[in-house]
């Protein structure tokens, strides 16, 4: 299943169109009498649809119960798209997604996240820095593969988490440029001042494309994308610009929707329905050039103890895209040789 969520209010208004349809079948006099109550551009029942006393009438009950099943069908059907995944290219094996952005965005906390969704539980496998500091908390180049269901058994995909940018003390643009074309393996310490030489260690002189980053993901944190340093857009518009040039696609996940809008911290559901959600991914795609088909508006996995079918849901949805937008750069490789 692929959930076009740019349009997330065209899907949310399907669940609640199902949902009319379901709750009014073979119930023709009821057609007449709700028509105007739970259509595709109705909003969801509030707090002023309360009875008298606080309570929740049972319709709406059964209307939230009813949503959940919903919600829970579709993060099955995009469960099973990502596990039937293979990449086309039948010289790459995994994919390689390299996360990169502004220190304290929520890079390490967007890979939990999506583990969190296919381990069916809260994991922080990468840490993660639970306040914003000036400092970047992590501090070296590390990739993560994701478990499948069974033993020994990886998802075709990885991600690379690596160092954030800052105006002094972030990640070199030399290091990002060798990272795109495979020069630097997992493991690398970065060094804030110098980008890494040929002879470390960890240098990769000749990097295969398997070895190469397929999709650059640029992650923005949406309560603050106004007040961010221009120094640090400035990098990632010549980050975007160098796989620009190498032809692997750019997309933005943005993160902390929820801090940005209080609609959406009250039901997340109402994602693509919020002003402030969209005029944040209008600033981002200003300031970063990349447009607006290609942002993602997700909330990571940070006080939760477990899991959430609309979190995971659009986790999911950002994630299938990605990898569509991966497998097709690899593909192009095999039609550029």
């Amino acid at each position: 299943m692929h959930c076009n969520l740019d349009h997330l209010e065209e899907y949310i208004d399907m669940h609640y169109n199902r949902l009319y349809s379901t709750m009014n079948k073979d119930k023709p006099e009821n057609n007449k009498k709700s028509k105007g109550n739970l259509t595709p551009n109705s909003k969801r029942p509030h707090a002023d649809s309360l009875t008298s006393t606080g309570a929740v009438p049972e319709t709406e009950n059964k209307t939230s119960h009813n949503i959940s099943l919903l919600l829970s069908e579709d993060k099955q059907k995009l469960l099973t798209a990502v596990n039937d995944f293979k990449p086309e290219n039948p010289e790459v094996a995994t994919l390689r997604i390299l996360l990169h952005g502004p220190q304290g965005a929520g890079k390490s906390s967007f890979f939990n996240s999506v583990d969190s969704v296919f381990q069916g539980r809260i994991t922080t496998r990468a840490l993660a820095q639970a306040t914003e500091t000036d400092r970047t908390f992590t501090v070296e180049c590390k990739t993560y593969k994701v478990k499948k269901d069974r033993p020994d058994s990886y998802f075709p995909f990885n991600f690379t988490d690596i160092a954030g940018m800052h105006k002094v003390e972030g990640i070199k643009m030399d290091d990002i440029i060798k990272l795109l074309n495979g020069h630097i393996n997992s493991g690398y310490h970065f060094n804030p001042f110098k980008p890494i030489c040929e002879d470390d260690p960890k240098y990769n002189k000749n990097p295969t494309l398997n070895d190469r980053i397929h999709c650059l993901v640029a992650v923005l944190p949406a309560h603050n994308v106004s007040i961010m340093d221009d120094d640090i857009f400035m990098q990632m518009r010549q980050a975007r610009e160098k796989a620009r040039d190498l032809g692997i696609p750019q997309v933005i996940i943005m993160t902390k929707i929820d801090e940005s809008c209080e609609l959406v911290k009250n039901d997340l559901k109402m994602t693509y329905k919020s002003k402030k959600v969209k005029q944040k991914m209008e600033e981002c795609s200003a300031k970063t050039g990349i447009p607006m088909s290609c942002i993602y508006p997700v909330k990571n996995y940070h006080e939760e103890r477990t899991n959430d079918d609309t979190v995971d849901i659009l986790i999911l949805d950002a994630l299938q895209n990605i990898i569509h937008f991966a497998d097709d750069y690899i593909k192009d490789q095999i039609d550029s040789e």
